[in-house]
């Protein structure tokens, strides 16, 4: 069996809990309707027990924001609206979602989880080669992971019902856009076992 990861993407409060900002929005709605949490949660289930490591990533920056990109259309927002501040209930994984001593962790300061991280060197010290990744947003951090991932030499499985952007449309758009570069499944049915 090959050593494998499942990966789950910035599924924090601030984008994914009904209390938080995101919930205002577009996504809010729509991660509900996809049953984005619930699909996760079980595929973290599935994945635990077919003896498949689990990660968490999150983005967030310090208290003075000196690692966010001020001319960032996405994150240059960030220290005026008080998101993304490491150590606050916002940054935190969503409590639904079971995290156990152990799991890798991760944190970034931009859309992929591969840039100026720690993941690569966890990765290769846990021998890992296939990724199952999902989460939000899939025009954002799900794209960025499958497409870094893939030109790392890793086998990459997408959990598509455990992902959710800010439009239907987005997410069919970017699951067809990276279906080229890796394998597409549902939490219910992907098979950790391989």
């Amino acid at each position: 069996m090959t050593q494998s990861v499942y990966l789950v993407l910035d599924m924090q409060n601030e984008l994914v809990h009904e209390d938080g900002p995101a919930a205002k929005g577009p996504m809010g709605a729509l991660l509900k309707e996809r049953r984005t949490l619930e699909n996760t949660q079980l595929a973290i289930e599935r994945a635990r027990a077919a003896g498949v490591k689990v990660g968490f990533v999150r983005v967030g920056f310090s208290d003075d924001y000196h690692e966010c990109p001020t001319g960032s259309p996405l994150f240059g927002g960030a220290p005026k609206a008080s998101m993304f501040k490491l150590g606050t209930w916002g940054t935190e994984i969503h409590p639904s979602l079971d995290q156990q001593p152990g799991d890798i962790q991760v944190v970034k300061h931009r859309v992929s989880p591969f840039y100026s991280t720690t993941l690569l060197a966890q990765l290769s010290a846990a021998g890992i080669r296939r990724i199952y990744c999902s989460g939000v947003s899939t025009q954002a951090v799900v794209q960025a992971c499958v497409r870094d991932a893939h030109d790392r030499d890793f086998q990459v499985v997408v959990i598509e019902d455990a992902c959710c952007a800010h439009s239907e449309q987005e997410h069919q758009n970017s699951i067809q856009s990276i279906s080229r570069f890796c394998t597409v499944e549902k939490a219910a049915t992907v098979n950790f076992a391989a």
